[in-house]
């Protein structure tokens, strides 16, 4: 079991420093705290057979894996995050996640994220390689991003099952003893997550890692005011008619899915303090928008606000959690 700690580091340059230990035991992120002034973080991390169980403390703040962290050379690994203790809210592939104690959502690391909470939170992390996975879960792509709520199926035993593991990695079984464990535990996620989400079980793997490519492609030139469906037909070299088939088993079109994408980083961007300094337009634009008109309006339908009473309550919340307690 390793055990790290912002503990010892200094104030100056903590979160820095954390995402340096990070980087080398799990994988390039940005961590943001949300107090500038007191970040406190526990990283313990085990080894179960294939599996690799790590266990995340921190306070509030936000985690970022950006496309810029993702080198071409990097191991591809799949992460189901537990939210064992407080509440946070996930994005990944064009979800967004609300996460309470006993909830999961899947990860791939080979695609950025956003991860946010507004106190303390304890996450507890099941890392398992592609080729490993995809023995018990053929098609991990479809379930990236998807919330899968503590009380559905099986999801409390195996949270339970989780919790207890991530406790005691590493202290009682023999390397032969791990690997049926780890089989055992990724046998009865897969259950879960099969069983939650049994609608979407019809469409191949490589179909579904084809729309995997797709939403790739589409986050990478988000901000591109060019990004259309005839535009990603070109730069993947495939037929209008084909990406609208590979694109189907999400249930979204590619247009709607494109703007909702946008109207999100919009969202997230305008409640971030870092961005007070630049207008709302600028932000827009930034995301691919080139209509102020257009944004609003289509802001307003997805949020029922206007952005400027959405971005002045989201910053009045941050304001007020940031507020000592007592």
């Amino acid at each position: 079991m390793e055990f790290f700690s912002t503990l010892g580091l200094p104030a100056a340059g903590r979160a820095a420093a954390w995402n340096a230990i990070y980087a080398t035991r799990m994988s390039k992120v940005e961590f943001t705290p949300g107090d500038k002034d007191k970040f406190d973080a526990e990283l313990q991390i085990g080894q179960l057979g294939p599996v690799k169980l790590a266990r995340l403390s921190v306070d509030r703040c936000s985690v970022e894996r950006k496309q810029s962290h993702i080198a071409s050379n990097t191991p591809r690994m799949y992460n189901f995050l537990l939210q064992a203790e407080g509440q946070s809210t996930f994005y990944h592939c064009g979800k967004e996640a609300e996460l309470v104690a006993g909830d999961f959502v899947l990860c791939d690391t080979g695609l950025p994220h956003y991860f946010r909470t507004n106190d303390r939170s304890v996450t507890v992390m099941v890392r398992v390689p592609p080729e490993v996975l995809r023995a018990y879960l053929p098609t991990p792509e479809q379930f990236c991003g998807q919330h899968l709520g503590r009380a559905t199926g099986l999801t409390g035993t195996v949270a339970a099952m989780v919790r207890e593991l991530s406790a005691g990695v590493g202290r009682d079984f023999s390397p032969l003893h791990e690997d049926r464990v780890a089989r055992y535990l990724l046998e009865m996620i897969s259950m879960s997550y099969t069983m939650g989400f049994d609608a979407r079980q019809d469409a191949s793997a490589i179909a579904w890692q084809r729309r995997k490519d797709v939403i790739q492609f589409i986050e990478d030139n988000l901000r591109d005011p060019d990004l259309s469906p005839a535009s990603i037909s070109t730069g993947l070299r495939v037929s209008p008619r084909y990406l609208r088939t590979v694109f189907a088993p999400g249930g979204e079109k590619m247009s709607a899915y494109i703007l909702r994408r946008r109207l999100e980083e919009c969202a997230r961007q305008m409640c971030n303090p870092a961005w007070n300094a630049h207008t709302l337009t600028e932000i827009a634009f930034s995301w691919g928008f080139n209509s102020a008109a257009h944004f609003t309006r289509t802001f307003h339908e997805k949020y029922g606000m206007a952005p400027r009473d959405y971005r002045k309550a989201g910053l009045t919340m941050i304001s007020a959690l940031a507020e000592p307690v007592g």
